[in-house]
């Protein structure tokens, strides 16, 4: 089996936070006086890419490989560490209507705005051959109502938990991996339950079950076909019976002391991974690299990965391609082939981000990938069945990722301040209806 090595996954975050606040000017080819930072120069092709966080093309080699396989093409690619910077460059570089890349990358939970607001800008991939490979409903996530396909799908995320053996030894519960996953097995309330039990049996000192309400808030939110908006595209989240659910749950486990009273890649959630605060998480694919390197070395082989109780989708990118750029069908070209079923198998396995590409997801190269840093899991196996348990249809709004950080931050309330769950509720959705309003 091939295994994965560790990596930060930051670049899915998204939405999610800020993992540093790194001023770089992305989306800036050469000078801003420039539609876009590409074209052709001393008879190469030059390729310009604007992207954030930790994405792989670059990390894992594939930018240069093009490079090799392609010799009259050079590419030139910025990267964000932060992918909030990297989406209020673009969006201003985007109004300005220069300083663009050619290739931009677009996180999952600013598609809808791009498709609704930004249309125009962004090259058609609809025509593209050899692009009909990714899992259904991926591609309908970056597509105009008049078919316009405004991008190509890089990584998803769908979910398990991530628990430590030597805790869940300690609390008298199971730790095989297969064991753990039957103990909360198609609903989340059987997770919180466990954590019950595991507050009450631990024997190990100071030790929350959870790291953050919010982690086990989106994991269930993510796992319906509509969460904030409705397929109109009206917003829907205070009439939504799966976010009341979710938004309950998760208090409940706040309420009853189960968490570490953390916020995901906030101040406080790394050195709560290095200390051993916290006994699961629920972690999409591309944490499991950031929780490997934070919690490093030493609690290396304590952590597993079971599958969770329901299927869900919790970040993934894509790739586009400006309209105007002077290299546009070069860049399409590049695009394509970064998103293409290899390569996407390529950057599982270096970094384990999984592949939105149906047919890289049945490929034997990511079906037999293992995690050597969380006891040899097989991450290819659970999170190639995850995605597949992720619902066909997912609604995507215009502040999804506003949103969600505004629930995060609601629940925080009452964890950290002990703020009654209807007074958190309603100081949320007067900040949500504020920001999106």
């Amino acid at each position: 089996m091939a295994t994965v090595r560790r990596s930060s996954r930051t670049g899915a975050l998204a939405a999610v936070a800020a993992t540093g606040a790194l001023a770089l000017v992305v989306g800036c080819g050469g000078s801003d006086d420039s539609v876009t930072g590409g074209g052709k120069k001393d008879g190469k092709v030059v390729i310009t890419v604007g992207l954030y966080g930790v994405m792989g093309f670059k990390e894992t080699g594939l930018l240069e490989q093009y490079e090799k396989e392609n010799p009259g093409v050079e590419i030139k690619a910025e990267v964000a560490g932060d992918e909030q910077t990297y989406y209020t460059a673009l969006q201003t570089r985007l109004a300005a209507g220069k300083g663009l890349k050619d290739i931009q990358g677009i996180e999952i939970g600013r598609a809808k705005e791009i498709v609704d607001t930004q249309a125009d800008k962004f090259a058609d991939f609809s025509d593209v051959p050899g692009t009909d490979h990714f899992l259904p409903w991926k591609q309908s996530q970056i597509t105009t109502e008049e078919g316009k396909v405004l991008g190509l799908g890089t990584d998803i995320g769908p979910m398990a938990v991530c628990y430590r053996k030597d805790y869940f030894e300690q609390a008298g519960l199971p730790t095989d991996r297969d064991e753990v996953a039957k103990l909360w097995e198609g609903d989340w309330k059987k997770y919180v339950e466990v954590g019950r039990t595991f507050k009450k049996d631990f024997k190990g000192g100071d030790v929350a079950f959870m790291d953050a309400a919010s982690g086990l808030f989106n994991a269930m939110v993510f796992g319906y076909p509509e969460q904030y908006y409705n397929a109109q595209g009206e917003l829907i989240y205070d009439k939504n019976p799966a976010v009341k659910e979710a938004w309950n749950l998760a208090a409940d486990a706040a309420e009853d002391g189960l968490t570490a009273k953390l916020r995901q890649f906030q101040p406080g959630w790394d050195p709560g991974l290095a200390n051993g605060t916290f006994a699961t998480a629920v972690c999409p694919a591309w944490m499991l690299g950031h929780i490997g390197e934070k919690a490093g070395e030493a609690n290396k082989g304590k952590w597993d990965v079971a599958k969770a109780p329901k299927g869900a989708n919790w970040g993934g990118s894509f790739l586009g391609v400006m309209e105007q750029s002077p290299v546009k069908e070069e860049a399409k070209k590049l695009a394509a082939w970064l998103t293409a079923p290899e390569q996407q198998a390529h950057i599982f396995k270096k970094q384990g981000s999984v592949p939105s590409s149906q047919k890289a997801l049945e490929s034997p190269e990511v079906k037999d990938i293992t995690s050597e840093y969380f006891g040899n899991a097989p991450i290819g196996e659970i999170f190639g069945a995850a995605a597949q348990a992720i619902p066909d249809k997912q609604v995507l709004g215009r502040k999804d990722g506003t949103i969600k950080d505004t629930f995060s931050q609601g629940l925080t309330l009452i964890e950290q301040q002990g703020t009654a769950r209807d007074e958190a509720w309603e100081t949320t959705a007067e900040r949500i209806e504020k920001a999106v309003g």
